[in-house]
């Protein structure tokens, strides 16, 4: 029987082979985003990392392993926003938050998952470099992009529909319920990706926590124009917007 941590009990630090992993790891994703896997040497990587060139074989068998490490880590990111999102820590590949106890708590997760989701992927600087990752294999899909679908999309979008489905009544694993959701990720994403062109029609120098909240106004009032042609009723209650 594994005894759950004592909370009194300090952290272990981590190690220096602990911190060389993890500065590969993200160096290869920033730089596989930003290069492509075969546009990236693993000197760059290396160099970028300030490690050794051996380490990556050392810590993960080549470039491949150190790939699949990259993509290991958007899931454990992703996991963890979208599991405070939808309003549980768990994985959310194995369990699922409890269910909405009603129509109006359900829209409620809804608004408020959309304005995580926002905090996220357009403010942090972090989303930049994951997004950029996942475009890539996005485009030219490899073993890393299924380790990111099982991991996070499938179980992400299926947790969105479930809640739709509290939210409105229209079946989980409808087409268009399905559908929906991906709008309304989509209109978020697009924030990210057209980074450059929403500043400067916006006339931004940058995305921070301020035009970050005029993005949840704006994706709040278009959830909430869907759920009211979808239910005929006031979508906003016990929502934070």
């Amino acid at each position: 029987m594994i005894n759950p941590p004592d909370a009194k009990s300090p952290r272990r630090e981590p190690s220096p082979a602990d911190l060389t992993r993890a500065a590969l790891v993200r160096a290869a994703l920033k730089l596989f985003g930003r290069q492509g896997f075969d546009g990236t040497s693993t000197r760059e990587i290396a160099a970028e990392a300030q490690a050794n060139i051996g380490s990556i074989a050392y810590h993960f068998g080549g470039k491949e392993g150190l790939r699949a490490a990259a993509a290991d880590y958007i899931v454990e990111t992703i996991q963890t926003v979208a599991g405070q999102a939808l309003g549980g820590n768990q994985a959310l590949g194995a369990g699922q938050a409890g269910p909405a106890s009603d129509a109006e708590t359900a829209r409620a997760q809804l608004f408020a998952a959309l304005e995580r989701m926002v905090g996220f992927i357009v403010a942090q600087p972090q989303a930049g470099e994951i997004v950029q990752f996942v475009l890539r294999e996005l485009s030219h899909p490899t073993a890393a992009l299924d380790r990111i679908y099982s991991g996070v999309f499938e179980p992400t979008h299926r947790r969105l529909c479930m809640i739709w489905e509290q939210a409105t009544g229209e079946p989980a694993e409808s087409e268009r319920t399905r559908l929906t959701v991906f709008t309304l990720i989509g209109q978020v994403i697009y924030f990210r990706i057209g980074r450059e062109a929403v500043m400067r029609r916006m006339g931004w120098h940058d995305i921070g926590t301020a035009e970050a909240a005029k993005v949840v106004a704006v994706t709040s009032d278009n959830l909430s124009a869907i759920l009211a042609s979808r239910t005929g009723s006031n979508p906003r209650i016990g929502s934070k917007s």
